[in-house]
């Protein structure tokens, strides 16, 4: 829940803030000059990419959220079996472990969204994001029955 918490109230600074960076767009492109007009387009393309990039990152987070608790309602949600270091942080030993299995478990099942997602959360576990946001991807595709990259 903390998460989901920290999640809105970041985007909602960020749209405030694409709000005032925007304004500020208007406001140069309003003065008239050919300077000043150049700057505001400038500054209006970066709230434009911030709010699409915010959008993408929404409907990841909700549709990965859908999974889960599609999962969780089937009970296939992974267990946590995770040694921890006395500060709490995941040994890497065991993420190492865990992530082998899961990656058996997606090779023995590749069009199965669950062995995806459960890939995905073993890839997060090992501290590799840009591999468990393409395999939480590819698990998503893979339940909307939308077409697959390889």
């Amino acid at each position: 829940m903390g998460a989901k918490i920290t999640y809105t109230v970041t985007a909602a600074v960020l749209v405030v803030y694409f709000v005032l960076v925007g304004s500020r767009g208007v406001m140069l492109i309003q003065s008239g000059t050919l300077l000043t007009v150049t700057f505001g387009v400038a500054v209006l393309i970066l709230p434009v990419i911030g709010i699409w990039f915010l959008w993408k990152n929404t409907q990841f987070v909700s549709r990965a959220n859908r999974l889960a608790a599609e999962l969780d309602a089937e009970g296939g949600l992974p267990v946590d079996e995770l040694k921890r270091t006395p500060a709490g942080r995941i040994d890497r030993d065991s993420a190492d472990e865990v992530f082998a299995r899961r990656k058996a478990e997606t090779e023995d099942a590749p069009d199965d969204w669950r062995s995806w997602f459960r890939l995905a959360i073993a890839y997060h576990d090992a501290r590799d994001t840009p591999r468990a946001r393409k395999a939480m991807q590819h698990a998503i595709a893979l339940h909307d029955g939308k077409p697959v990259r390889a």
